[in-house]
């Protein structure tokens, strides 16, 4: 948003010997289309705020996040998907630029009274500042956001602990749920459309406020265990003091307009005439054989079948290779000492060489065309569509987190209880609810007491939101994922590279961060700053590896 002031001197404009002299202007004007910072509502911001939040998740959770995760693999362009070979590319410019508007919100909520933006600005730097710490580790935080004001300490801020970022997280929080206490018509000053996740309403966003709670206690618990015991005791004791999402109507998820590139789902086909980015995106091996192996009602929303089925046929002569409709049929010499996979649905293993030309391919161009591979569901390809969301926060991961908090004894519940429910409220998201009573008593998904179930059904359950399933395997250890023969290390990384921008712009305090981080026998060849290095999350805890 930007306010443009003009003075305009006299223009002497020479044409056809004919002297035209303008009028002097020397009195300030001020853009009649513009608005004025001092003085703007905080919706024209909000908005802004929380469409590129959810555009931040989602591009991780559906993108290489997702490869880590080992939900997708793509088969073209596909090193830092699949191999983790991201060289310090990542940057979080983007985040501290959602977290500059969110603090312009927030000081206009100041300036006006409006508890109610405030403590939705609070709920927002709260995810944001989360998303940099957990991907990061240390990172500007209390020094962050006043460039503005001039000064090195300023324009090159200090990094806080991570430690220090998640206590101040969960201050904000607190914070948060009292200022959002309220009933809707007890706020002057309204929301309404600005707000794309929950219209305004302020029960929700108090929900939202307390779940988060519940995720950052979770996240802190294998470093601060008596702290995350009592704070998730707190919430989950005081249900009208402390009220949580429990149902799916309250998630906070993120439709897409459809309208244009930028506010469509990502890799979608409609804007991309080629469909490339779509294509490459294939469904991975871990992720279907496991969903295949429960039985889960899930796969087939969220991915196809192979176009072209292989069959193998041991009465078929000699030679034989041939395509019928959707069946290939092959004799078995045809696939003597290769590897192949008969089923309807394929995945294409992790970080292989010549993704594109798995499973027999007849293709293996960069388009990735292959027929032999399960590709996403059809509905990635549009725009925008009822389950194309950017699901932020969900009733299923709060009921695994109480499930996880339950087994580890806390005065929370029960932990199959709550394991159940997760489960059902992820079925019902995804439109199969009907096939929850099979689903819960099959194989692998029937209750079995152990945290290895939990958060292998967290990870199912975060589909196309894979970075909490990330966050949760550093601190885990599950699912007990396997990196491929070409991937960068042998083992999954732990967090994003400090960008070589700020480490050449701010480097006293980034070098500060980096000394911090606890290298590993797998981060030796970058040196600290490594994706493979141990943030204080994950330091002393002989987690995830």
């Amino acid at each position: 948003m930007k306010i443009k002031n003009f003075k305009s001197t006299c223009l002497v404009l020479l044409f056809s010997c004919t002297v035209f002299s303008c009028k002097d202007l020397t009195v300030l004007n001020e853009n009649p289309n513009g608005v004025n910072p001092a003085n703007a509502n905080p919706n024209l911001v909000l908005s802004t705020v929380l469409t590129e939040s959810g555009k931040a998740f989602v591009n991780l959770g559906y993108q290489d996040i997702a490869g880590v995760m080992q939900h997708t693999q793509k088969d073209g362009w596909s090193s830092g998907h699949n191999e983790y070979d991201w060289g310090g590319s990542q940057s979080w410019a983007g985040y501290y630029d959602i977290l500059r508007n969110n603090q312009y919100v927030y000081d206009r909520a100041i300036a006006t009274n409006s508890e109610l933006h405030q403590g939705i600005a609070l709920v927002m730097k709260s995810m944001m500042f989360g998303l940099i710490t957990d991907l990061w580790g240390d990172a500007p935080y209390t020094s962050a956001l006043k460039g503005a004001d001039g000064g090195a300490a300023n324009t090159f801020p200090s990094y806080d602990s991570q430690e220090a970022i998640y206590t101040g997280i969960l201050a904000d929080l607190e914070k948060a749920n009292t200022l959002l206490s309220k009933n809707a018509t007890d706020y002057p000053v309204t929301v309404g459309t600005a707000d794309v996740y929950y219209a305004g309403a302020p029960a929700k966003w108090r929900k939202l406020a307390n779940s988060l709670a519940l995720r950052y206690y979770m996240r802190i618990s294998s470093k601060k265990p008596d702290v995350a015991k009592a704070g998730i005791e707190k919430i989950v004791g005081n249900a009208t003091q402390y009220p949580i999402i429990t149902a799916i109507a309250d998630d906070c998820a993120m439709p897409f307009a459809g309208n244009s590139n930028d506010d469509s789902w990502p890799a979608n086909a409609i804007y991309d005439a080629s469909e490339s980015n779509y294509r490459r995106i294939k469904m991975a091996a871990t992720f279907v054989d496991r969903l295949l192996a429960i039985k889960d009602p899930r796969l087939g929303v969220w991915a196809n079948k192979v176009k072209i089925q292989l069959v193998v046929d041991p009465s078929l002569p000699k030679g034989t290779d041939k395509i019928d409709g959707s069946k290939r049929y092959l004799s078995p010499d045809k696939v003597a000492g290769k590897d192949y996979n008969t089923n309807e649905y394929v995945g294409l293993p992790t970080a292989i060489v010549g993704g594109a030309s798995y499973n027999l391919s007849p293709t293996a161009e960069q388009a990735a065309n292959n027929p032999h591979v399960s590709w996403l569901n059809d509905i990635y390809k549009q725009a925008k569509g009822t389950l194309l969301k950017s699901r932020l926060m969900s009733a299923a991961e709060i009921r695994f987190i109480l499930a996880e908090a339950a087994l580890k004894g806390w005065a929370v519940g029960d932990a199959k209880t709550h394991y159940e429910a997760g489960v059902k409220a992820s079925l019902d998201t995804w439109g199969v609810g009907s096939s929850y009573a099979t689903y819960i008593a099959g194989d692998g998904v029937k209750y079995d007491g152990t945290l290895k179930q939990i958060i292998e059904q967290k990870w199912i359950s975060s589909w196309t939101a894979a970075q909490e399933a990330w966050f949760d395997y550093r601190r885990t250890g599950f699912p007990a994922l396997v990196a491929g023969p070409q991937a960068k290390r042998k083992v999954l990384p732990v967090r994003f590279f400090y960008m070589l921008d700020e480490r050449n712009l701010n480097k006293v305090n980034t070098e500060s961060a980096m000394s911090k981080l606890e290298q590993t026998e797998f981060s030796a060849a970058d040196g600290k700053n490594s994706p493979w290095s141990k943030p204080w999350v994950a330091q002393g805890t002989s987690k995830p590896w």
